[in-house]
Order: C-alpha cells, then structure tokens, then sequence
C-alpha cells in the first residue's frame, strides 16, 4: 500500500515534468478544450443547435403558409381595395397596403414567433427577459419593421409602375444602398431603443482595448458596454457602424464572464472585422445576392399571377396585392440560400479570428472564449453540417486554429506566461 502511494506521489511530480519537456501538440490541446463541455451540458449544446436546423425549414414554410392563406382566402386584395378606398393617390397605396399586411401576418406567426423566441430560448436557458419585456422588445422591433416596410413598398412599386422591364435593376441597387444606410444608422438609431450603451469605465481593461484598436488604426474615441444582460447571458462584442458612425461596444456579459485576456481575444476578433474591412465586402456581395433575388421575382411573379392571379385577386406586378407573392419567393429564396449566405459570413469569421490571434496574441484565452460559445453553439459538427448550417465556424475548428497558432509561436507564449 505504502509503496503505491510512493508510486503516485512520484508520478504527481514527475507527469508535469514530462508534460513539459514533450512537444507541444495541437491535437492534442485541442481535444483537451473540447473535453471541457462534456456530459449534459454538451448535450444541452448540441440539442439546441441541431434544432435550429429544423427551424430553419419550418420557419420558411410557416412564412410560406401565412402568405398563401392571404392570398388563398383574398385578404391581400381586401387591404389593397381598402387602400383604394382610403386615397386618391396612387403611389401612397402600397404604403397604406402595408400596415394591414404586417398586422395580420404577425398574427398570423405570433405562435411560432413566441414559440421560437421565447419559450424554446426560456427551456435552453438563454433568455433572461419575463414575457412582458420580451414582447416589448418584439413591439418596438414591429414598429420598425413596418415603417421600413411601407416606405420600402411605396418606393419599390413605383418602380415597377415606372420601369416594368428595368424595376428589378433598380429595386437591388435600392435594396443594396439601404443595407448600407442601415449599417451606417443602427449603432446610433436602432440599438439604444434596445439596451442602454454607457462609456465603457477607465482602467487597464479599456486602455489596453484603446491600444489595441489604434495599433489597427480603428477609431477609439469612445467605447461602449452595453446591457445585453438584460436579454440573454451570451458574450458578445462589435465593432459597429459605417464611416462616422463607427463605435466599439462590448456587452456586459462579456466583461463580467470573461477574463481580460479572454475580453482581450474576443475584441481582436471584433477589430479584424473591421480592419478587414468585412462590413463592405458583406455589402458588396450581398448586393449580388440581391441582383439574383430581384432578378427571380421579376422573372416568376408575372408567371404566378397570369395562373393564380385571377383566383387570389391579384392584377399584375404593380398590384400591392401581389405583396404575398413576392414574400413566398423571397423565402424560398434565402432557404435555397442559406449554405451561400453561411458559407459568406463564415468565411469572414474565420478570417477575423485569424486577426485576433496577432492583434491579441492570446490563443489560450481566444480558445476560453470559444468554449462560452459552446454553451449554444455544436461544438464538433460533421465537415457538411458545418458548411451547410454554421455561419460562424465550429468550436473545434477555432479552437484547432488557435492552437496551431500557438503551436508556431511556442516560445513567445511561454515567455508571456511567465
């Protein structure tokens, strides 16, 4: 007995000792972090997660449904009759169109809405709002929506009216140049009807994100935390805005569960995007996206109405009644879409923590980091349902990059730890 404790107590000391003098091995370390989320809380994990595969699907077909029904049963051409009724003008009844259709359909999805969103974010533990908070955030975000939506449909169908064979030209340029304004505006417009954004304290934490953001030339004049705590306990940061509107803000969760290398990291990331300048080359891809979506509405509407029109009421086109229909493609659009789209953001993702790793040099800290995501996010996807499904990469993909990084520049960390 008394000698197998010698053997252990041996062993206790000299394992470290040969942990240290061995190579260092990124599998390895790799593996080791991904063993950290284990049991239940992996489960939980990946439960979540491969869930939102099906909601992917299910949501486009519940938007395929309430679109249908409008048309099926002839509401869509009731609100447009109703917004005859109520103008003269022409080019104002789209708008007035509008508000009776985002009324309904929001009714009409309201189940799922609160299903998807609250009750299912509730039973995985990420929502922190009551139900009376929570449908607040989803009233403001209705108001929104809609005003978009009606100027966005009083500009578009006077497009169509006036340039029938060129509208779709138009309607993506239009489309991509909002995109951009929304940018440029949400940081300064949208997000404070949201969360409180306050000056991020003084102290060594914030000068050393000052640092880092102007050994990038990124503009550091003020940072901001926000209370995304009062929504959720996920980490997040971002370098938002466009031109002028530029700001750097972090969210109270990431300051409160991260430690100041791990916040350090998650900011690297954050700055990559912008350094990389991943905001235009999203606008700019994105407005291609938009040409080949413009493009299928033009070319399939006029296909739809001329057998269907007659049925749901429709005229043509230009009739704001047709507003259902371009819905329905719109969505079977970006479902076909989504390994694109994912594949798109994903890319920039990956570039952006390749970013962080020089702009921070903490990989241990960026695979820390990695791993609070895993608390939603499917840690070891399949190589297609990581290029079908992910639009960030997965926890074993950024954290082998990180320690591959490491790997290559051994010396440097071990110095710094010490």
């Amino acid at each position: 007995m008394r000698s197998s404790l010698k053997f252990a107590a041996v062993a206790t000391v000299l394992l470290p000792v040969a942990a240290l003098a061995a190579p260092f091995d990124p599998e390895a370390a790799t593996k080791a972090y991904l063993a950290t989320l284990g049991g239940a809380a992996r489960a939980k994990s990946d439960a979540y997660f491969e869930g939102g595969y099906w909601l992917i699907l299910w949501g486009t077909i519940v938007a395929l449904l309430t679109n249908w029904l409008m048309l099926r049963v002839g509401w869509s051409a009731r609100f447009r009759d109703w917004a005859e009724r109520v103008t003269q003008r022409n080019w104002l009844r789209p708008g007035l169109y509008i508000i009776p259709y985002m009324l309904v359909s929001t009714l009409l999805v309201l189940p799922w809405t609160i299903y998807t969103e609250y009750f299912r974010e509730k039973q995985y533990d990420l929502l922190s709002q009551d139900f009376g908070s929570w449908a607040g955030d989803q009233a403001i975000s209705l108001g929104l929506v809609t005003v978009v939506a009606i100027l966005a449909a009083i500009g578009a169908f006077r497009r169509i009216e006036k340039s029938p064979k060129r509208w779709w030209l138009w309607g993506s340029g239009i489309a991509t140049l909002f995109v951009a304004l929304t940018a440029m505006i949400f940081p300064l417009f949208v997000a404070p009807l949201f969360n409180s954004y306050t000056e991020m304290t003084p102290g060594p934490l914030r000068d050393r994100i000052v640092a880092m953001a102007k050994a990038n030339d990124v503009p550091a004049e003020h940072i901001y935390v926000v209370d995304a705590s009062r929504q959720s306990k996920r980490i997040s940061a971002n370098v938002s805005g466009l031109g002028p509107t530029i700001r750097i803000s972090l969210n109270d969760n990431l300051l409160n569960r991260a430690t100041p290398d791990e916040v350090a990291a998650v900011m690297g990331h954050e700055l990559g995007h912008y350094v990389l300048g991943h905001i235009a080359r999203l606008i700019i891809i994105f407005s291609l996206i938009l040409l080949a979506l413009f493009w299928l509405l033009y070319w399939a509407t006029p296909k739809l109405i001329a057998r269907y029109g007659a049925g749901w009421g429709v005229r043509g086109p230009a009739d704001p009644a047709v507003v259902p229909v371009y819905a329905i493609l719109v969505a079977l659009f970006f479902l076909v879409a989504t390994p694109v789209t994912n594949t798109l953001v994903r890319v920039n993702e990956s570039e952006a923590d390749a970013f962080a790793l020089e702009a921070a040099r903490e990989p241990d800290a960026q695979a820390r980091a990695y791993m609070k995501l895993a608390e939603y996010r499917k840690l070891e996807p399949g190589a297609i349902e990581e290029a079908l499904f992910f639009d960030h990469p997965s926890g074993k993909t950024r954290i082998r990059m990180t320690m591959d990084w490491k790997a290559a520049h051994l010396a440097e960390v071990e110095a710094s730890a010490k």
